[in-house]
């Protein structure tokens, strides 16, 4: 029997075997997805226990409600962790039959230093080269959102989103490259506000091709917009 295919032409059988990786438990351990609920009211009163000790009343007018705030802000900035994989991509897996590189560049990220658990923010620029299929140009920055949406650093949000795109598509190759400016180095410690990182990961062709790898770079330097961010 000719397997099913869908609309766009996948089959239907890669796109259950894609959704039940994307669901398993091993992959979701690897990518500290499905994590429980944040707990607010935990957060909330740990909050008004800070405001106490930096010497601050808690009952004064402009903080009353500081503490549930708090706790409704970290339930966002760190949805990242509760983020289902299978509902972001959603089935938007398409068959190609060409092997160009596919570049999304300047996808705005927030996220939260996991050692003082302050703002780093910049862009990121991600490429892929098909080895028979493409995703959805959208769930680009929905991948970086889940990796920056959590407590980081940002080396480790680089590869995860490197490798979590080798996972699900399995193409030739995959690049990363991630610029950010960090609120812990620019208003404490060191105070350096000019000061800025960047970190890449390269899988596959971009790694172990220098002319695959050095075509991507020229795409960043002649297409990247000018940074707001340091």
């Amino acid at each position: 029997m000719k397997p099913q295919n869908s609309s766009d032409g996948i089959s239907m059988d890669a796109l259950t075997a894609i959704g039940n990786k994307l669901r398993s438990k091993a992959f979701l351990e690897e990518f500290e997805l499905d994590l429980p609920p944040v707990d607010k009211t935990a957060i909330e009163e740990s909050i008004r226990q800070v405001l106490v000790a930096v010497g601050e009343d808690p009952e004064r007018e402009g903080l009353q409600n500081t503490p549930k705030r708090v706790a409704k802000a970290y339930e966002e900035l760190l949805s990242g962790y509760r983020t289902d994989p299978n509902k972001l991509i959603n089935n938007a897996l398409f068959d190609v039959q060409y092997d160009d590189m596919v570049i999304v560049q300047d996808i705005e990220y927030s996220s939260l230093c996991e050692h003082h658990m302050l703002p780093f923010i910049g862009h990121a620029h991600v490429a892929y080269i098909p080895n028979g299929k493409v995703l959805g140009l959208s769930k680009i920055p929905r991948i970086v959102d889940m990796f920056s949406k959590r407590l980081q650093v940002q080396e480790r949000m680089t590869h995860q989103i490197a490798q979590f795109l080798n996972q699900v598509l399995h193409p030739q190759g995959v690049a990363v490259v991630v610029e950010g400016v960090h609120m812990c180095s620019m208003i404490r410690g060191v105070k350096k506000h000019d000061s800025h990182m960047t970190t890449s990961a390269m899988l596959g062709v971009f790694r172990e091709d220098s002319q695959t790898r050095s075509e991507f770079m020229a795409h960043l330097t002649r297409g990247s917009k000018p940074s707001n961010f340091g």
